[in-house]
């Protein structure tokens, strides 16, 4: 029976490590993730765990630590935000390119400058391709969720690459909600042992980390980096399957909403989900077919099935809370229309960026996305591709 419990964001994500347990714990503190680590320190200093928490002077060091401890062959994990991610910016693609299933908690925040500790996607998205799995989470219950099923996708054999399982800063990360507990043997049994196949202190099979790899097997190692990424679309899937037996909670690449028949659709990850849900039940009262695809998984991104997802819309608004700064709208937009190119669906969709810095993001923003797409059904006309949402012209 799970256990009914009122967590914040970040109580769930130390509450989920402190289940799973792992053998090392390595952080430094950073608004809006600090209280993660504090959380599990307690769990520590209480007994209720034995991992080794290792406090260290920069989020680099972090990185650092975690990489040590998983190519020894321990589990480790890590939380941070914004600033801190790229401070360990060397450190993440070496996690990832040493094929090591590190597990972070990434609380999501703008990255300065100017200088702001407040939520928006520019962290994750600085990392879309360093090569680790990137999970979203709507609330505390997903964030929960994703962390409890991170090292069973990230460890399996066909994928070995480090994840983040992303939340948005005080938005769910501080806010309390109500959520649903997995006992911790159930945890235990779920997650299981990791049991790494080549690692340092192996006496039986000496190995290097981390050696000179020049031009005549770069690219090769690169590949195989890339075929784990993809592999790891199938395993997502069939962790998800099994966590959905032991909990009756059910996940896929994304959630649809009020999809079956929904003409106007919204495209978006993480928190502005639920606003966006809101938005269209308001919506489909006055008889408006709206909709919504809600991105759990962007990385591997699920190129495929979001275009078969959004078939069937008249027209879509893809919403980043981050601006690629590329003149042509931010990443999730690129990915969707690019996979949706691909399959041979031509639907007429729209980049929003909206919510940049923690700039509120209302239902009545949310509606006038869908009654400028309501329009765009209606007239054929597309206009501008690039837009920005609650922004203040002129500042």
């Amino acid at each position: 029976m799970s256990i009914r419990e009122r967590l914040s964001g970040n109580e769930a994500a130390a509450t989920a490590m402190k289940q799973i347990n792992p053998d090392v714990v390595a952080a430094f503190p950073i608004t809006p993730s600090t209280e993660i680590p504090q959380y599990f320190s307690t769990f520590v200093n209480n007994g209720q765990v034995d991992t080794e928490f290792v406090a260290v002077e920069s989020e680099h060091s972090a990185m650092s630590a975690c990489i040590g401890a998983q190519a020894a062959g321990g589990r480790a994990m890590t939380a941070t935000s914004a600033n801190g991610l790229s401070l360990m910016w060397e450190m993440i693609y070496i996690a990832s390119s040493l094929r090591l299933p590190i597990v972070m908690s990434l609380v999501n925040r703008a990255v300065s400058g100017p200088l702001n500790i407040h939520n928006d996607h520019s962290d994750a998205m600085g990392a879309r391709d360093s090569g680790w799995i990137q999970l979203f989470s709507e609330n505390n219950q997903e964030a929960y969720d994703n962390l409890i099923m991170a090292h069973r996708i990230a460890e399996h054999k066909d994928v070995l690459l480090p994840l983040m399982v992303c939340q948005d800063g005080f938005i769910t990360s501080h806010s309390i909600e109500n959520i649903e507990l997995i006992e911790d043997e159930k945890v235990k049994e779920f997650v299981g042992k990791y049991n790494p196949e080549h690692y340092l202190l192996n006496d039986k099979e000496p190995i290097a980390i981390g050696p000179l790899d020049l031009q005549a097997y770069l690219f090769e190692h690169k590949k195989q980096q890339a075929d784990g990424m993809r592999n790891a679309k199938k395993v997502i899937l069939e962790v998800a399957k099994d966590f959905e037996k032991m909990t009756g909670r059910k996940y896929g690449f994304f959630e649809e909403y009020k999809m079956e028949d929904s003409e106007v659709v919204i495209v978006c990850m993480n928190s502005t989900a639920g606003t966006t849900k809101a938005t269209v039940d308001e919506l489909r009262e006055k008889g408006i077919k709206a909709g919504l695809l809600k991105i759990r998984v962007f990385r591997p991104f699920p190129a495929e099935e979001i275009a078969e997802a959004l078939r069937n819309a008249k027209a879509i608004a893809v919403m980043d809370k981050a601006d690629s700064l590329n003149a042509c709208g931010g990443a999730l937009f690129e990915d969707v229309v690019s996979g949706m190119y691909t399959a041979g669906i031509h639907v007429p969709t729209v980049s929003y960026v909206y919510g940049v810095g923690g700039r509120d993001t209302t239902v009545s923003d949310i509606a006038t996305v869908y009654e400028d797409l309501i329009k765009i059904k209606d007239t054929g006309k597309l206009g501008n591709p690039y837009r920005y949402l609650g922004i203040r012209e002129g500042k």
